[in-house]
């Protein structure tokens, strides 16, 4: 009888328990369907436009990557312009918005040697192709995919996204971490600098 007793009282305890988890989860959810709505409204922070100068230029680590179409692009062949290398992926927000300042600098000076390297991590082509559909702009300039995230620890990547820029030598003289709006004035000017 006092087995029955305790079994009771064990029950209740847990009854009880699983109310208050339910209690707990519908006041949360609630907070976060009444929050949803004013998140959705606050303003985006602008992105900034700045790169940090590498005080030692070092050689940037070469690769082959593959592109959406299976093309094989090495580094290397980019040797003599200036080349943007950017690590992204489709889940992370300022990658995103970044993508269409980066498409309309490399439109700006592609034509006098300035290349861009669009690096995905960890994605699959499958997944990345309906991506850039939904952007602003489409990219021109090559998506490339690193698979297994070798290239970005070459790198010593730490976060998306990250941006190298490197002189005509395959040097790197510039790097930022975090969303940056490249189609800035300043940019530009760095830009036309590596050019000459």
């Amino acid at each position: 009888m006092r087995e029955e007793s305790m079994g009771c009282a064990v029950r209740r305890q847990m009854y009880r328990r699983n109310n208050v988890c339910r209690l707990q989860a519908g006041l949360l959810l609630g907070c976060l369907l009444t929050a949803a709505p004013v998140m959705a409204q606050m303003p985006v922070p602008e992105l900034s436009h700045q790169m940090t100068r590498q005080d030692n230029p070092a050689a940037a680590p070469d690769f082959i990557l593959q592109d959406m179409d299976g093309e094989l692009h090495a580094l290397k062949d980019y040797r003599g312009q200036v080349v943007m290398v950017n690590f992204w992926a489709t889940w992370c927000p300022p990658c995103r918005r970044e993508m269409p300042s980066m498409e309309a600098l490399y439109r700006k000076f592609h034509q006098y040697g300035f290349s861009v390297l669009a690096i995905n991590e960890w994605e699959d082509p499958e997944l990345v192709f309906p991506y850039m559909g939904q952007l602003s702009v489409f990219p021109t300039f090559p998506i490339l995919f690193d698979r297994e995230g070798e290239v970005s620890v070459a790198y010593q990547v730490k976060g998306l996204p990250t941006t190298f820029l490197l002189d005509r030598k395959g040097r790197i003289v510039f790097r930022a971490v975090g969303g940056r709006d490249f189609n800035h004035p300043e940019m530009e000017q760095i830009i036309r600098e590596l050019l000459k």
